[in-house]
């Protein structure tokens, strides 16, 4: 192919290139995130990779260097403490001087037997790393961001926030209020920065473990469009979109990937 078609398809291409940026990733050791710290890289990113677990994440952090020759920075913090989502924006700034692409994808949902036995404990821990870290690093990095050259937010939310069920209900009720924070950001860190929200169905990772896998499997075939649970790097595709400029008109959205669950 030459001439219209040759520039048509460096073009497209080009849309999605993160060469020169800076990503974090929050949650980044691990299942999704670290698909989409591996993505961003490839993509031509630097990155930022936290967690609770320095080890887990540094061996994602080696796994860029050496498959993607990107430079990587671990960092351990828990994304539900305040002083942490602090030190982990000051820490990506100090490394880089600058952060251009922001992911939320902490979380946790833990097994409860009824919402009466769901503890004190258990519910502020839900709502903190679901919902309390991503406000405070996003508010962090977004008016960095804002007073720079502007950047993409990128939340990861469930689509349990849009059909809550009784067994994920403080879970379901912290993500509610992520997409409720990423329309709030948008227009608060708008028009420099885009902020955007990832809506996941059920994907097979970690989590999926404590599942009843037969179970699932059965639901899936009967309800879901694509009859089956999502693979970890299935997500990589919607996160490059939001992170890149080929989103450049997309800012507030709440975008389902979620194999067709109705």
């Amino acid at each position: 192919m030459t001439g219209d078609d040759d520039r048509r398809i460096v073009g497209a291409a080009e849309l999605f290139d993160l060469t020169g940026k800076v990503a974090l990733v929050a949650g980044g050791s691990r299942g999704m995130g670290r698909e989409m710290v591996l993505a961003f890289a490839e993509a031509g990113a630097d990155v930022v990779i936290s967690s609770r677990k320095l080890d887990n994440c540094e061996v994602v952090a080696t796994e860029v260097r050496e498959r993607h020759e990107r430079e990587a920075l671990a960092v351990s913090a828990h994304s539900g403490r305040w002083e942490d989502m602090d030190m982990l924006a000051a820490a990506a700034y100090d490394r880089f001087g600058h952060v251009d692409v922001l992911v939320n994808n902490a979380g946790m949902s833990p097994l409860y037997p009824s919402l009466v036995d769901v503890t004190e404990d258990l519910y502020d821990k839900v709502l903190a790393v679901n919902l309390k870290g991503p406000f405070r690093l996003s508010a962090l990095v977004g008016t960095r961001m804002a007073a720079g050259d502007g950047g993409s937010i990128i939340n990861v939310s469930s689509t349990g926030s849009l059909r809550p069920t009784p067994t994920e209900t403080p879970y379901a009720a912290a993500k509610a209020g992520l997409n409720a924070i990423t329309v709030a950001m948008a227009h608060a860190f708008g028009p420099k920065v885009r902020v955007n929200c990832i809506v996941p169905g059920p994907f097979l990772t970690d989590i999926s473990k404590a599942w009843d896998m037969e179970a699932f499997e059965e639901r899936a075939r009967t309800s879901m469009a694509l009859q089956r649970g999502g693979q970890a790097e299935e997500i990589v595709g919607a996160a490059l979109y939001l992170a890149s400029a080929a989103s450049s008109f997309t800012t507030g959205a709440l975008l389902r990937v979620d194999g067709g669950v109705p």
